[in-house]
């Protein structure tokens, strides 16, 4: 199963819609936006998906539909830091291609000269951690009710990866990685 990174296009929308719509989870990934409605999708994509210099969010394609996202946000060069994020449409899930997308843009990020990537997931998300540790992450420490999801807090778990880190295991799944942003098509 190829792997495509890429950055968000509008014409991405419906994919996002019924990814949110079959993984409720999700919700907090998306700041509580509800992207059940393709327009609303649509609107998401050009706010929040941003592919600029400090946020470059690249949809995860697989069999020609974007199933997921990962993402270099705070991306900051006199620090030479940046921090990764990632989510799956349910169906995507447990397959390894989280890992192997966080993998490939963290590599990209080393490339580009950053030193630092540093992520963090609710510890109550043993799926997120076993990503963060496939894709070479080292836990670092709990960061006690940091995340506020509705009423609830979440402590989080801090990872990072250094660019001195030894690189994770090939997992045989090739991953191809553009940054080229698609021209937007005139109305």
């Amino acid at each position: 199963m190829p792997i495509l990174l890429r950055p968000w296009t509008p014409d991405d929308a419906d994919d996002l819609s019924r990814a949110a719509r079959a993984g409720h989870d999700l919700a907090s990934q998306f700041g509580g936006t509800d992207l059940t409605d393709a327009s609303a999708a649509r609107s998401f994509i050009e706010r929040i998906l941003r592919f600029d210099d400090a946020a470059k969010n690249w949809a995860i394609e697989v069999d020609g539909h974007a199933v997921g996202n990962v993402a270099a946000t705070g991306i900051e060069f006199r620090h030479q830091t940046a921090w990764m994020s990632y989510w799956l449409a349910p169906a995507a899930r447990g397959q390894g291609v989280a890992a192997r997308a966080l993998v490939r843009v963290s590599e990209w990020a080393f490339d580009a000269g950053l030193h630092r990537l540093e992520l963090g997931h609710r510890v109550n998300n043993p799926a997120s951690c076993r990503v963060a540790h496939a894709a070479g992450y080292l836990a670092e420490g709990v960061e006690r009710e940091k995340l506020r999801y509705g009423d609830e807090r979440y402590d989080v778990e801090t990872h990072a990866r250094l660019a001195t880190d030894p690189r994770p295991p090939e997992r045989g799944t090739a991953v191809t990685l553009r940054t080229e942003v698609p021209a937007r098509r005139r109305s």
